[in-house]
């Protein structure tokens, strides 16, 4: 386990990335290649149906700062630009999808041994600004996370969460939805051998 709680975004991750990550009932190829100058080439292509959708990503790293461009079957180009600890423990990420002029994005991560902090803002006049925190350590921590439209005055997101964390299991709890969703979920290691682990999820709407 990593030293500190983490961002928002740790809590329950565990366990969703076991129940939901990359699992796929379609058909499904990745093909990466490296060029000599450290380039990473990804080609994924997905058939759902008769539909084969695709995308090309393309990496580059030039020593503390990573440059991640995808375009997509839809002629939408991603770029995401990471530049990692420009100071002990921050991280900026500066994001965009062309050609949807509102999705610029950047968002600063700070982490802490005792705490974890994201904020961020859209490029636009009234942009949507968002904040999450977790403090804590790398056993138990609690969080928040918001997100606040400035158009229209109104918080668009209110979250908590709690984080439990063994030398062999993690539980988490959040509740979402501005309180109206509780979400609980179970990461257990069974054999650290054979790397085998089980995890549950379960969403509560109250009635």
């Amino acid at each position: 386990m990593g030293k500190g709680p983490g961002l928002y975004s740790d809590i329950g991750k565990k366990a969703r990335d076991l129940l939901y990550k990359d699992y796929q009932v379609d058909h499904k190829f990745t093909v990466t290649t490296y060029t000599s100058n450290g380039v990473a080439i990804t080609s994924t292509g997905t058939k759902k149906g008769e539909l084969l959708l695709a995308d090309v990503n393309t990496q580059l790293k030039n020593k503390n700062i990573t440059t991640d461009v995808k375009v997509d079957s839809r002629s939408n180009l991603f770029t995401t630009v990471t530049i990692d600890e420009p100071a002990p423990g921050l991280k900026t990420i500066f994001s965009f999808v062309v050609p949807d002029q509102k999705s610029g994005m950047v968002e600063l991560q700070y982490r802490h041994e005792y705490a974890g902090i994201s904020n961020g803002i859209g490029l636009t006049a009234k942009p949507l600004v968002s904040f999450s925190g977790v403090i804590g350590n790398d056993c138990v921590s609690v969080g928040t996370d918001l997100s606040f439209d400035t158009a229209s005055g109104n918080f668009i997101k209110l979250n908590a969460g709690l984080n439990i964390t063994h030398s062999d299991l993690i539980a988490s709890m959040t509740l979402n939805d501005k309180g109206d969703t509780l979400t609980a979920s179970y990461y257990h290691i069974v054999s650290p051998l054979t790397n085998t682990a089980v995890g549950a999820d379960k969403r509560i709407d109250p009635a």
